[in-house]
């Protein structure tokens, strides 16, 4: 009895060994305790009425005050007897007393017939920038302390060490989102400081998402509780399926084979670096879409719904597409309050310009290199030449850049290091790839990549380098089948119509090539993950230089065979996980809703086998969740 008062007194009390972390049984048993009373909450005294108002405010005060403890016990303290939650209440405070000021100016402007538009839009830019202010010193003090010391010729450092908290990005976001839209009155002002704290804090979602917006969210904690009997087995659903992808497609992934190779990657072949990117796609894609299914199970089992983050990423069929499907709550917010502002699909801004050439100037003042100066004036130069010479085309320009640019502040917002900066423009200059091609006619698309194929081999063999090396063979390698599927319409003439067999092999082709350029894409945001602020530039882009070194070099094709037998279990899970990832939506719904129908004692069994089996794969050491650092 005592044994059992301690471990329950020990779930209570911080230990930066035992965070409390979904893959945990820490947190389980955290959750079982909170569960209970979370149904005494909305259950005792109910009698079929439903929840009266002080019940609702009961359970929302007690998710607030959960929560609260639960980013305790994960985030730490930031100094010596200051725990990090403190941020967290201070952020929340100040958010909810600008959510009632702009209530108070909005009656006033009502009962007076005087403006207070002005005051509101101070408040309102003050609020945002005071929680980018926030976000920045935390996640970028180190990054601009580099770029000004590079700039000014010092030496200038942080004395004391910056600690960044878990989930910062999201709640900051989160805060901008009820600010703004209380601002312009897409959501009313939640009634106290309770229903707001809990909106802020709610604890599944609280440390790597998904975004929960104040328009979607707000209007729940004012819901009752309801939980139907296949809600609940879809709940269960859910937190079983992150389980497996946490434990089986990630960590176990990382553990046995990609943490390896990014760790040294000189040490590999360049076969082994190449798979090394394609399997940590599958292992970030699981990794964060298994924290939100559990994050997902977790808040439906307590009658609320977040929304979707990952749609099945790895079938787009294009860059645009895909981030259509991948972290869906962030690139909405994206969309909404940065796009959007900046111009969107009508005009450019100021801000359309200003952003790319800040960016532009701070990488080749940090880079100090000659040939890269060169290259940028010369696209910068090519760029100006196509927007004076093709008035008609300028709207569309300006819609590219302004996705560009939100793709480059995307990357920025992901991690304070030039390879995260790398990631945003090359998914952005994928995106604008893609919205060129699909305007183009199949005689221009050829055209186009045999242009580019004899300039990358003019360029090879003049200067060969790895990087040209890589790029040389992965024309050689796409270039035929892109021109072979191009020159048949162009043979047969417009009235040319694809059968279900080409259009389907064309879906698998551009989705295959899709998935390697965004794997690609990785190799930036990898290299730039789980490192010290203080010195994640200069090894950061050390990792990504070897790995294009090691993948442009000469391939020996005779290893292949023993690599592949060497790693037969981590490349047969990658195969089988990415299988399971392209089967079709309408076949994954059934099955989750046939789980969800099941007698609850055949529910219980499958829950038991399956964590059974989940856990043979559990590592030695704590995987934390990627996105913890964002």
């Amino acid at each position: 009895m005592n044994d059992l008062l301690t471990y329950i007194i020990s779930l209570f009390t911080f230990n930066s060994e035992h965070p409390l972390l979904f893959t945990q049984f820490h947190f389980w048993a955290f959750f079982f305790i909170v569960y209970t009373f979370f149904c005494l909450i909305v259950s005792v005294g109910s009698k079929g009425k439903g929840m009266t108002r002080g019940r609702r405010l009961w359970r929302n005060g007690y998710l607030f005050l959960v929560s609260l403890f639960f980013y305790h016990k994960t985030a730490g303290y930031f100094r010596p007897h200051i725990p990090l939650v403190a941020l967290l209440i201070l952020a929340t405070v100040v958010g909810y007393f600008l959510g009632m000021r702009f209530d108070h100016l909005a009656r006033r402007q009502e009962t007076t017939g005087r403006s207070t538009a002005a005051r509101r839009h101070t408040l309102m830019v003050g609020g945002v920038i005071l929680n980018l202010g926030i976000l920045c010193y935390f996640k970028y003090a180190y990054f601009f302390t580099d770029i000004f010391n590079t700039i000014a010729s010092t030496h200038f450092s942080i004395a004391d060490a910056i600690i960044l908290p878990v989930g910062i990005s999201f709640f900051t976001f989160q805060n901008i989102s009820y600010i703004v839209d209380v601002y312009k009155g897409k959501v009313r002002h939640a009634d106290n400081i309770l229903d707001f704290g809990f909106y802020t804090t709610f604890f599944p979602q609280l440390v790597a998402g998904p975004i929960v917006r104040a328009d979607q969210f707000i209007p729940q904690l004012y819901r009752p509780f309801f939980l139907s009997r296949r809600q609940f087995g879809v709940a269960v659903f859910w937190i079983l399926n992150g389980l497996c992808k946490k434990l089986i497609l990630s960590d176990w992934l990382a553990v046995s084979f990609v943490d390896r190779v990014f760790e040294n990657p000189l040490l590999y072949t360049p076969f082994e670096n190449f798979s090394a990117l394609l399997l940590y796609s599958l292992q970030v894609y699981a990794d964060f879409s298994g924290y939100t299914d559990m994050a997902i199970g977790v808040a439906m089992l307590m009658g609320f719904y977040l929304p979707m983050n990952f749609n099945s990423p790895y079938k787009a069929t294009n860059a645009a597409g895909f981030w259509k499907r991948w972290h869906i709550s962030l690139s909405n917010w994206l969309k909404d309050y940065l796009y959007i502002p900046l111009g969107g699909n009508r005009n450019a801004t100021a801000a359309t310009w200003i952003i790319p050439a800040v960016m532009l100037a701070v990488v080749l003042l940090m880079a100090k290199s000659l040939w890269l100066s060169v290259a940028a004036a010369f696209v910068v130069a090519l760029l100006v030449l196509i927007y004076v010479a093709f008035p008609e085309g300028r709207r569309d320009f300006s819609t590219n850049m302004n996705n560009f640019d939100t793709m480059l502040l995307g990357g920025m917002w992901h991690g304070a290091s030039f390879n995260f900066i790398t990631w945003g423009a090359l998914n952005g200059l994928g995106i604008l790839v893609y919205k060129w091609w699909k305007k183009r006619s199949p005689a221009a698309r050829i055209a186009t990549v045999v242009m580019v194929y004899l300039l990358l081999y003019g360029l090879y063999r003049l200067f060969p380098v790895p990087v040209l090396s890589m790029f040389h063979f992965a024309f050689l390698v796409i270039a035929p089948a892109i021109i072979l599927l191009n020159l048949v319409p162009l043979l047969r003439g417009s009235k040319y119509r694809q059968s279900g067999f080409k259009s389907g092999l064309l879906t698998v082709w551009n989705t295959l090539l899709t998935f390697v350029f965004i794997s690609f894409t990785r190799l930036f945001f990898r290299s730039g993950s789980n490192l010290d602020p203080a010195e994640a530039n200069e090894t950061a882009w050390r990792t990504a230089t070897q790995m294009v070194e090691r993948i442009g070099g000469q391939w020996n094709w005779q290893q292949v065979p023993a690599i592949l037998d060497n790693y037969l279990p981590v490349f047969v899970v990658f195969v089988l996980g990415m299988i399971v990832h392209w089967l079709p939506d309408r076949f994954k719904r059934r099955y989750r809703l046939w789980f969800a129908s099941m007698p609850l004692w055949l529910m219980i069994a499958a829950v038991v086998v399956t964590v059974f089996v989940v856990y043979q794969f559990i590592t030695a050491d704590l995987q934390p969740f990627i996105y913890f650092q964002f």
